[in-house]
């Protein structure tokens, strides 16, 4: 990785940056977000630094596939998968996405209300 590449992300799953790691294994590191939304809230990240979604190539599907089955597990391991939870990947500027290192956000602990606000027409 050079230094162009680095995210806040890489460090943490480097463990440059303490945090509180959940699981880690060699494709991805699942850590709690430092601002939850929601009783619980992790971020599930692929080592590899792939910047956005659009940047997924078919070498990265095992990760990507990895990330979901992992926010099961951890899903279980909080106990919020009998009540439900919200996986969410943003993607670059309209999808609010904050840093650029592909993340899912596994979100629960409470009711979720709505996806989105729908817009007035």
């Amino acid at each position: 990785m050079n230094v162009a590449e680095e995210t806040i992300f890489s460090k943490i799953i480097r463990r440059e940056i303490p945090s509180e790691m959940l699981y880690q294994d060699e494709l991805v590191s699942v850590f709690r977000d430092i601002n939850p939304v929601a009783p619980t809230h992790v971020l599930i990240v692929p080592n590899k630094l792939i910047p956005t979604v659009d940047d997924i190539e078919a070498e990265d599907e095992a990760a990507m596939g990895r990330m979901l089955s992992v926010a099961k597990k951890i899903a279980r391991e909080e106990g919020i998968s009998e009540d439900g939870y919200r996986l969410i990947i943003n993607c670059k500027e309209h999808g609010n996405q904050e840093v650029m290192h592909i993340h899912m956000h596994l979100v629960g602990g409470r009711p979720l209300g709505g996806m989105l606000k729908r817009e007035s027409s």
